[in-house]
Protein backbone atom coordinates (compact mmCIF):
# COMPACT_ATOMS: atom_id res chain seq x y z
CA UNK A 1 0.00 0.00 0.00
CA UNK A 2 2.82 2.44 0.89
CA UNK A 3 4.57 1.76 -2.43
CA UNK A 4 1.31 2.45 -4.28
CA UNK A 5 0.83 5.70 -2.36
CA UNK A 6 4.40 6.80 -3.12
CA UNK A 7 3.88 6.08 -6.82
CA UNK A 8 0.55 7.94 -6.81
CA UNK A 9 2.27 10.97 -5.31
CA UNK A 10 5.02 10.75 -7.93
CA UNK A 11 2.45 10.72 -10.72
CA UNK A 12 1.03 14.05 -9.61
CA UNK A 13 4.03 15.89 -11.11
CA UNK A 14 4.29 14.35 -14.58
CA UNK A 15 1.60 16.37 -16.39
CA UNK A 16 2.20 19.80 -17.96
CA UNK A 17 -0.05 22.70 -19.06
CA UNK A 18 -1.43 22.33 -22.56
CA UNK A 19 -2.41 24.45 -25.55
CA UNK A 20 -5.99 25.61 -25.05
CA UNK A 21 -6.71 25.66 -28.77
CA UNK A 22 -7.21 21.89 -28.71
CA UNK A 23 -7.48 21.37 -24.98
CA UNK A 24 -9.29 18.02 -24.76
CA UNK A 25 -7.24 16.46 -27.57
CA UNK A 26 -3.98 17.75 -26.10
CA UNK A 27 -4.81 16.38 -22.65
CA UNK A 28 -5.70 12.98 -24.09
CA UNK A 29 -2.56 12.88 -26.22
CA UNK A 30 -0.35 13.74 -23.27
CA UNK A 31 -1.77 10.86 -21.23
CA UNK A 32 -1.48 8.57 -24.28
CA UNK A 33 2.20 9.44 -24.66
CA UNK A 34 2.91 8.74 -21.00
CA UNK A 35 1.27 5.31 -21.33
CA UNK A 36 3.13 4.57 -24.56
CA UNK A 37 6.49 5.63 -23.09
CA UNK A 38 5.93 3.42 -20.06
CA UNK A 39 5.84 6.33 -17.60
CA UNK A 40 2.24 5.45 -16.74
CA UNK A 41 1.96 1.73 -16.09
CA UNK A 42 -0.93 -0.71 -15.84
CA UNK A 43 -2.86 -0.08 -12.63
CA UNK A 44 -1.41 3.39 -11.99
CA UNK A 45 -3.99 5.75 -10.55
CA UNK A 46 -4.24 9.17 -12.17
CA UNK A 47 -4.38 12.24 -9.94
CA UNK A 48 -7.84 13.41 -8.92
CA UNK A 49 -9.91 15.53 -11.28
CA UNK A 50 -9.17 18.78 -9.48
CA UNK A 51 -5.41 18.18 -9.39
CA UNK A 52 -5.26 16.93 -12.97
CA UNK A 53 -7.23 19.88 -14.36
CA UNK A 54 -4.91 22.22 -12.43
CA UNK A 55 -1.77 20.65 -13.91
CA UNK A 56 -3.18 20.67 -17.44
CA UNK A 57 -4.55 24.18 -16.81
CA UNK A 58 -7.94 23.27 -18.29
CA UNK A 59 -11.49 23.28 -17.01
CA UNK A 60 -13.02 20.15 -15.53
CA UNK A 61 -15.51 19.72 -18.41
CA UNK A 62 -12.61 19.70 -20.89
CA UNK A 63 -10.69 17.22 -18.73
CA UNK A 64 -13.74 14.96 -18.50
CA UNK A 65 -14.02 15.00 -22.30
CA UNK A 66 -10.38 13.91 -22.60
CA UNK A 67 -10.79 11.13 -20.04
CA UNK A 68 -13.99 9.92 -21.69
CA UNK A 69 -12.10 9.69 -24.99
CA UNK A 70 -9.34 7.59 -23.40
CA UNK A 71 -11.80 5.36 -21.58
CA UNK A 72 -13.79 4.66 -24.73
CA UNK A 73 -10.58 3.44 -26.35
CA UNK A 74 -9.76 1.14 -23.45
CA UNK A 75 -6.67 3.04 -22.26
CA UNK A 76 -8.03 4.00 -18.84
CA UNK A 77 -10.76 2.70 -16.55
CA UNK A 78 -12.89 4.62 -14.07
CA UNK A 79 -14.04 2.99 -10.87
CA UNK A 80 -17.14 4.50 -9.34
CA UNK A 81 -16.01 6.49 -6.32
CA UNK A 82 -12.51 5.03 -6.62
CA UNK A 83 -10.60 7.09 -9.17
CA UNK A 84 -9.23 6.64 -12.68
CA UNK A 85 -6.58 4.01 -13.53
CA UNK A 86 -4.42 3.01 -16.48
CA UNK A 87 -6.11 0.00 -18.09
CA UNK A 88 -4.52 -3.41 -18.52
CA UNK A 89 -3.31 -2.68 -22.04
CA UNK A 90 -0.34 -5.04 -21.66
CA UNK A 91 -2.54 -7.98 -20.77
CA UNK A 92 -4.40 -7.52 -24.04
CA UNK A 93 -1.25 -8.32 -26.05
CA UNK A 94 -1.88 -11.96 -25.18
CA UNK A 95 -5.59 -12.74 -24.94
CA UNK A 96 -6.80 -15.34 -22.44
CA UNK A 97 -7.32 -18.02 -25.11
CA UNK A 98 -3.80 -17.44 -26.47
CA UNK A 99 -2.29 -17.55 -22.97
CA UNK A 100 -4.11 -20.81 -22.26
CA UNK A 101 -2.84 -22.23 -25.55
CA UNK A 102 0.74 -21.21 -24.78
CA UNK A 103 0.53 -22.66 -21.27
CA UNK A 104 -0.50 -26.09 -22.55
CA UNK A 105 1.87 -26.31 -25.51
CA UNK A 106 5.08 -28.22 -24.64
CA UNK A 107 7.27 -26.32 -27.10
CA UNK A 108 6.07 -22.88 -26.00
CA UNK A 109 8.32 -22.65 -22.94
CA UNK A 110 11.46 -23.31 -25.00
CA UNK A 111 10.35 -20.85 -27.68
CA UNK A 112 9.57 -18.26 -25.02
CA UNK A 113 13.08 -18.45 -23.55
CA UNK A 114 14.67 -18.49 -27.02
CA UNK A 115 12.77 -15.31 -27.89
CA UNK A 116 13.55 -13.69 -24.53
CA UNK A 117 17.28 -14.39 -24.91
CA UNK A 118 17.38 -12.29 -28.07
CA UNK A 119 15.18 -9.39 -26.95
CA UNK A 120 16.77 -9.24 -23.49
CA UNK A 121 20.15 -8.99 -25.17
CA UNK A 122 18.99 -6.13 -27.38
CA UNK A 123 17.35 -4.36 -24.43
CA UNK A 124 20.51 -4.55 -22.32
CA UNK A 125 22.65 -3.35 -25.22
CA UNK A 126 20.40 -0.36 -25.87
CA UNK A 127 20.17 0.38 -22.14
CA UNK A 128 23.96 0.49 -21.88
CA UNK A 129 24.04 3.01 -24.74
CA UNK A 130 21.05 5.13 -23.73
CA UNK A 131 20.53 4.98 -19.95
CA UNK A 132 20.38 8.40 -18.32
CA UNK A 133 21.66 9.28 -14.85
CA UNK A 134 18.09 8.90 -13.59
CA UNK A 135 17.84 5.46 -15.24
CA UNK A 136 21.06 4.32 -13.58
CA UNK A 137 19.83 5.57 -10.22
CA UNK A 138 16.59 3.61 -10.68
CA UNK A 139 18.48 0.42 -11.55
CA UNK A 140 20.79 0.94 -8.59
CA UNK A 141 17.82 1.13 -6.23
CA UNK A 142 16.33 -2.07 -7.63
CA UNK A 143 19.65 -3.91 -7.30
CA UNK A 144 19.98 -2.81 -3.67
CA UNK A 145 16.53 -4.23 -2.90
CA UNK A 146 17.44 -7.39 -4.80
CA UNK A 147 20.54 -7.88 -2.62
CA UNK A 148 18.51 -7.23 0.52
CA UNK A 149 15.86 -9.80 -0.47
CA UNK A 150 18.63 -12.29 -1.20
CA UNK A 151 20.21 -11.75 2.21
CA UNK A 152 16.85 -12.24 3.92
CA UNK A 153 16.12 -15.36 1.88
CA UNK A 154 12.79 -13.96 0.72
CA UNK A 155 12.15 -16.08 -2.37
CA UNK A 156 8.84 -14.40 -3.24
CA UNK A 157 10.36 -10.93 -3.17
CA UNK A 158 13.44 -12.08 -5.09
CA UNK A 159 11.19 -13.43 -7.84
CA UNK A 160 9.17 -10.19 -7.97
CA UNK A 161 12.30 -7.99 -8.05
CA UNK A 162 13.73 -10.23 -10.79
CA UNK A 163 10.85 -9.23 -13.08
CA UNK A 164 11.06 -5.60 -11.94
CA UNK A 165 14.77 -5.50 -12.79
CA UNK A 166 14.26 -6.77 -16.33
CA UNK A 167 11.35 -4.38 -16.80
CA UNK A 168 13.60 -1.52 -15.73
CA UNK A 169 16.35 -2.52 -18.17
CA UNK A 170 13.69 -2.48 -20.89
CA UNK A 171 12.68 1.02 -19.85
CA UNK A 172 16.33 2.16 -19.94
CA UNK A 173 16.55 0.99 -23.58
CA UNK A 174 14.25 3.88 -24.56
CA UNK A 175 12.54 1.97 -27.38
CA UNK A 176 8.75 1.97 -27.16
CA UNK A 177 8.14 -1.23 -29.15
CA UNK A 178 10.83 -3.12 -27.27
CA UNK A 179 9.43 -1.88 -23.96
CA UNK A 180 5.92 -3.18 -24.58
CA UNK A 181 7.15 -6.42 -26.14
CA UNK A 182 9.19 -7.14 -23.02
CA UNK A 183 6.31 -6.25 -20.72
CA UNK A 184 4.12 -8.74 -22.54
CA UNK A 185 6.83 -11.38 -22.00
CA UNK A 186 7.05 -10.61 -18.30
CA UNK A 187 3.28 -10.78 -17.94
CA UNK A 188 3.42 -14.41 -19.05
CA UNK A 189 6.18 -15.01 -16.51
CA UNK A 190 4.46 -13.19 -13.64
CA UNK A 191 1.17 -14.97 -14.30
CA UNK A 192 2.88 -18.34 -13.95
CA UNK A 193 2.14 -19.42 -17.52
CA UNK A 194 5.50 -21.17 -17.55
CA UNK A 195 7.46 -22.98 -14.83
CA UNK A 196 7.18 -21.35 -11.42
CA UNK A 197 10.37 -19.35 -10.89
CA UNK A 198 10.43 -20.39 -7.25
CA UNK A 199 11.25 -23.93 -8.37
CA UNK A 200 14.52 -22.70 -9.87
CA UNK A 201 15.50 -21.12 -6.54
CA UNK A 202 15.43 -24.59 -4.99
CA UNK A 203 18.27 -25.79 -7.22
CA UNK A 204 21.67 -25.85 -5.44
CA UNK A 205 23.51 -22.57 -6.00
CA UNK A 206 20.77 -21.11 -8.21
CA UNK A 207 19.96 -18.08 -6.05
CA UNK A 208 23.63 -17.11 -5.84
CA UNK A 209 24.12 -17.56 -9.57
CA UNK A 210 21.01 -15.54 -10.48
CA UNK A 211 22.08 -12.67 -8.22
CA UNK A 212 25.56 -12.69 -9.76
CA UNK A 213 24.10 -12.60 -13.27
CA UNK A 214 21.81 -9.68 -12.49
CA UNK A 215 24.76 -7.79 -11.00
CA UNK A 216 26.77 -8.42 -14.19
CA UNK A 217 23.97 -6.98 -16.32
CA UNK A 218 23.65 -3.99 -14.01
CA UNK A 219 27.39 -3.30 -13.98
CA UNK A 220 27.64 -3.46 -17.78
CA UNK A 221 24.63 -1.19 -18.31
CA UNK A 222 25.91 1.31 -15.72
CA UNK A 223 29.37 1.28 -17.31
CA UNK A 224 27.89 1.88 -20.75
CA UNK A 225 29.47 -1.30 -22.15
CA UNK A 226 26.90 -2.33 -24.76
CA UNK A 227 28.63 -5.53 -25.89
CA UNK A 228 29.17 -6.79 -22.35
CA UNK A 229 25.60 -5.88 -21.37
CA UNK A 230 24.16 -7.84 -24.28
CA UNK A 231 26.35 -10.86 -23.57
CA UNK A 232 25.49 -10.80 -19.85
CA UNK A 233 21.75 -10.64 -20.55
CA UNK A 234 21.86 -13.47 -23.08
CA UNK A 235 24.03 -15.62 -20.78
CA UNK A 236 21.48 -15.04 -18.02
CA UNK A 237 18.57 -16.30 -20.11
CA UNK A 238 20.63 -19.29 -21.27
CA UNK A 239 21.20 -20.16 -17.63
CA UNK A 240 17.49 -19.75 -16.85
CA UNK A 241 16.73 -22.10 -19.75
CA UNK A 242 19.08 -24.78 -18.39
CA UNK A 243 17.84 -24.29 -14.83
CA UNK A 244 14.21 -24.53 -15.97
CA UNK A 245 14.88 -27.90 -17.58
CA UNK A 246 16.79 -29.10 -14.52
CA UNK A 247 14.09 -27.94 -12.12
CA UNK A 248 11.41 -29.67 -14.17
CA UNK A 249 13.43 -32.90 -14.30
CA UNK A 250 14.15 -32.74 -10.56
CA UNK A 251 10.48 -32.17 -9.81
CA UNK A 252 9.51 -35.11 -12.00
CA UNK A 253 12.13 -37.33 -10.37
CA UNK A 254 10.76 -36.43 -6.94
CA UNK A 255 7.23 -37.22 -8.10
CA UNK A 256 8.26 -40.63 -9.43
CA UNK A 257 10.26 -41.38 -6.27
CA UNK A 258 7.25 -40.62 -4.08
CA UNK A 259 5.05 -42.89 -6.23
CA UNK A 260 7.59 -45.73 -6.01
CA UNK A 261 7.86 -45.35 -2.25
CA UNK A 262 4.09 -45.35 -1.90
CA UNK A 263 3.71 -48.37 -4.18
CA UNK A 264 6.36 -50.40 -2.34
CA UNK A 265 4.84 -49.58 1.04
CA UNK A 266 1.32 -50.57 -0.06
CA UNK A 267 1.77 -54.40 -0.22
CA UNK A 268 3.20 -54.45 3.29
CA UNK A 269 0.20 -52.56 4.55
CA UNK A 270 -2.16 -54.93 2.78
CA UNK A 271 -0.26 -57.97 4.16
CA UNK A 272 -0.52 -56.67 7.70
CA UNK A 273 -4.22 -56.06 7.20
CA UNK A 274 -4.65 -59.62 5.94
CA UNK A 275 -2.79 -60.98 8.96
CA UNK A 276 -5.09 -59.02 11.23
CA UNK A 277 -8.14 -60.53 9.58
CA UNK A 278 -6.68 -64.06 9.95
Amino acid sequence: MQAEQRRTRALTEIFTPIDHARAADEAAQQIESLILEGVLRVGDRLPGERELSRQFDVSRPILREALKNLESRGLITTRHGGGTYVADVIGQVFSKPVMDLIATHPKASADYLEYRREVEGIAAEYAARRATAEDRAMLGGIVRRMKDAYQRGDFEEEAAIDVEFHNAVGECAHNIILLHTLRACYRLLADGVFLNRLMIFNLPGAREELLFQHLRIHEAVTAGDAAKARAAAMDHISYVERATIEAARTGDWQRVSRLRLSQRAAPKGRARAAEGRG
